[in-house]
């Protein structure tokens, strides 16, 4: 999977420019709030529909204009697809797709994929249980397209069930209609767990993989998924949201289901978070990202776009040259304030107030 070129119009801090990155690695300098991150952001919208900064579109419109655009030019299975996407601040978002027009987000997801590793990043380590929610279910939406859709519908339901337990105490009648918004959730929340308790699994393997190998094998990294409600099936889902009913009354909202699950990680059996240094969680930040390649890899066939940004000054020069490492075959975009690094046969462009120069 390669990225061909990438055309910006009005989007943040770029009127228009052409970036036409090699298949290896890209290195893009520049001094801070010049545009670096704003290409990354660019690609990831084109992954997910959505940018990884901020959940409002009209943000990313440039200042006095319009709409923005961004087109994208990518290679699959040695095939070559188009992607474009128009944001308006009167009309919203439209994309198409080699020319055909793309209705659902669930359409776009999965027609090109990234990694990206931000130093934000580390959160998925470091807070509590929603990052790694959030970690889990932007992996599993861009490998397992199915995954996505079941999740817009249990999100959907999840929404409804909490809005009818605020109205049932102004209107007792609605209380009857609670079992069948109970019976969708434990449907599709079933299904959203069946994914994720797979997904620990084999990303459990690949992180111990390269966590032992960045770290020497001092020490072993663990994903483990825990899920909220510890059941069989999907009935045993439903009589746990059944029993919880009472309570759900009481708070006015839903206390049960895998809206509230948690991936674990440890080392050694010790929780990363709780009882990591600095280091610890970095590299098993690391070995997360790195797995993620593999395991796309492993799904699709083809490794992902990576994208490193900013991310080479909070790793040490150990983990540093890991990463080189490992990167060589997969196309990268990286960002940087300065070149730093020997990179091995890099593309070098240099980013000035939405202007992006090829060396």
């Amino acid at each position: 999977m390669l990225i061909t070129s990438l055309s910006l119009q009005n989007f943040r801090s770029y009127e228009s420019c052409l970036f036409t990155p090699d298949p290896g690695i890209n290195l893009i300098i520049g001094e801070n709030a010049q545009g670096k991150t704003n290409l990354l952001e660019a690609v990831f919208y084109c992954c997910f529909g959505r940018s990884h900064r901020t959940a409002k579109d009209k943000e990313m419109i440039a200042y006095e204009s319009d709409e923005s655009r961004i087109t994208l030019h990518s290679v699959k299975t040695d095939t070559a697809h188009k992607l474009q996407i128009r944001l308006s601040k009167e009309e919203g978002r439209t994309i198409r797709a080699d020319d055909l027009p793309l209705s659902r987000i669930g359409d776009l997801i999965g027609l090109l994929n990234c990694v990206l590793f931000a130093p934000e990043h580390l959160s998925i380590v470091k807070e509590g249980p929603a990052e790694r929610r959030r970690f889990m279910d932007m992996e599993l939406s861009q490998t397992y397209p199915a995954y996505f859709f079941v999740l817009q519908q249990y999100m959907r339901v999840l929404r409804q069930r909490n809005m009818l337990l605020k109205s049932i105490k102004d209107s007792p009648e609605l209380l009857q209609t609670l079992p069948i918004w109970n019976q969708q959730l434990a449907s599709n929340g079933f299904k959203l767990m069946q994914y994720r308790e797979a997904f620990c699994k084999h990303l459990s393997n690949l992180a111990q993989e390269n966590h032992r190998d960045i770290s020497g094998g001092k020490e072993t990294l663990n994903v483990s998924y825990t899920p909220d409600c510890d059941v069989q099936d999907e009935n045993g889902l439903y009589e746990k949201i059944e029993r919880a009913q009472s309570e759900d009354l009481r708070k006015y909202t839903t206390t049960c289901g895998p809206h509230r699950d948690e991936m674990a990680l440890t080392l050694d059996r010790k929780e990363i978070r709780a009882f990591g240094s600095q280091g610890q969680q970095r590299t098993a930040a690391l070995a997360l990202k790195l797995s993620e390649l593999d395991l796309i890899r492993r799904e699709t066939n083809e490794w992902p776009i990576l994208m490193l940004d900013d991310v080479m000054s909070e790793l040490d020069e150990k983990r540093q040259q890991y990463l080189l490492e490992r990167i060589l075959p997969v196309q990268t975009l990286v960002t940087a304030t300065q070149e730093g690094l020997s990179w091995p046969k890099a593309k070098k462009f240099t980013v000035t107030k939405g202007q992006i120069l090829t060396e």
